[in-house]
């Protein structure tokens, strides 16, 4: 089969990989859509360190199975799926506390073993999702960032009627505005330096979309209840973290690079009350992610901008790396059968 593979830090081409057999608990996949994720830029670029080398990145994925391994049962071929990447060892403390996406031997399809951007994949017969009737790959291909964006706001746990401000209006930063709007946030403000993406946030409903945080903040002199750090820049997160307001949440969602610093004042933060709060990817809310997908809440069509063919994949990796459009999936056939083409 065909598969990208990342040999070593910088090194990345479509090769060939034999197909894979499904153990007694797994399923194969032949994949239908892989989105591009800052993760997957990460693990080309060598600074992501729990990737081993050589590996085939892609962890947003959906497709129809294939083959069943011995053991798996409620499982057939042709049944069409949304795969949960999360690989947790369920002994370790986190795991026995519930908390597996702090998992001590935590990994993920696509990030510590191979992964979508691929022909076939082979997973967990436990990870997969059927589908919703009528839901396209494409559409399912969503369900894993909208599933971190879930744990987020469970996470951030917003106050009806309260105010947000959202750092970074890429896919995850949409995502997050779009169901910060259903969870009760009144005011929602929205900070990136791309006038189209933007543009997007009003039509989601930013009540306001400025390309500063200082502007931002002239807007809400006081501060902002919620702030979701959602660019991974350390620098926009320093800027960031002085938008809360006094007893107000700040949560870091965006991936920064583990040598960026946060400056905080310890005095501040005790006396102004402020919380400081993470969100590390899925926690049992790939399901929930589904059916938000499948009300509508998510404007999917709007976010998914490019799906490239496997075999242009390097192109594939450039729009991403220069934030052409928002979401960027692969789709191993001509994506002029699938959904909608290139844009």
């Amino acid at each position: 089969m065909r598969a990208v593979i990342v040999a070593a830090p910088g090194r990345v081409a479509v090769g060939e990989r034999p197909d894979p057999t499904p153990l007694a608990d797994e399923v194969v996949i032949k994949v239908g859509a892989c989105g591009i994720c800052g993760t997957d830029l990460h693990i080309v670029d060598g600074e992501f360190p729990p990737a081993p080398y050589p590996l085939v990145p892609g962890h947003e994925f959906a497709g129809e199975i294939v083959a069943v391994g011995t053991g798996v049962t409620g499982w057939h071929a042709g049944d069409r799926v949304a795969v949960d990447p999360s690989l947790f060892c369920g002994h370790c403390s986190y795991c026995r506390r519930l908390r597996g996406n702090l998992c001590t031997n935590w990994g993920a399809i696509g990030d510590t073993v191979d992964g979508g951007f691929a022909d076939y994949v082979r997973v967990p017969a436990a990870n997969c999702y059927r589908l919703p009737e009528g839901m396209s790959y494409s559409e399912a291909a969503l369900i894993e960032p909208t599933a971190c964006a879930v744990h987020g706001l469970n996470r951030l746990r917003l106050r009806l009627g309260s105010s947000l401000l959202i750092t970074g209006a890429g896919t995850m930063g949409l995502l997050l505005l779009q169901l910060a709007r259903v969870a009760g946030a009144a005011d929602i403000a929205m900070v990136d330096r791309e006038a189209s993406r933007l543009d997007l946030a009003r039509r989601f409903g930013a009540s306001l979309a400025v390309t500063s945080v200082e502007a931002a903040q002239a807007a809400q002199a006081d501060g902002y209840d919620y702030v979701i750090e959602a660019t991974g820049v350390g620098a926009v997160a320093q800027q960031a973290f002085a938008a809360v307001r006094r007893g107000g949440t700040f949560l870091v969602f965006g991936v920064a690079p583990a040598e960026a610093r946060l400056q905080i004042s310890p005095f501040a933060v005790y006396n102004q009350e402020v919380t400081l709060l993470g969100s590390m990817a899925v926690l049992s809310t790939f399901d929930p992610a589904m059916r938000v997908l499948r009300s509508g809440v998510i404007d999917a069509a709007n976010l998914i901008t490019h799906m490239v063919p496997l075999s242009e994949f390097p192109r594939a990796l450039q729009l991403a790396r220069e934030r052409a459009g928002l979401k960027v999936q692969v789709v191993p056939a001509d994506p002029a059968g699938g959904r909608r083409r290139e844009k």
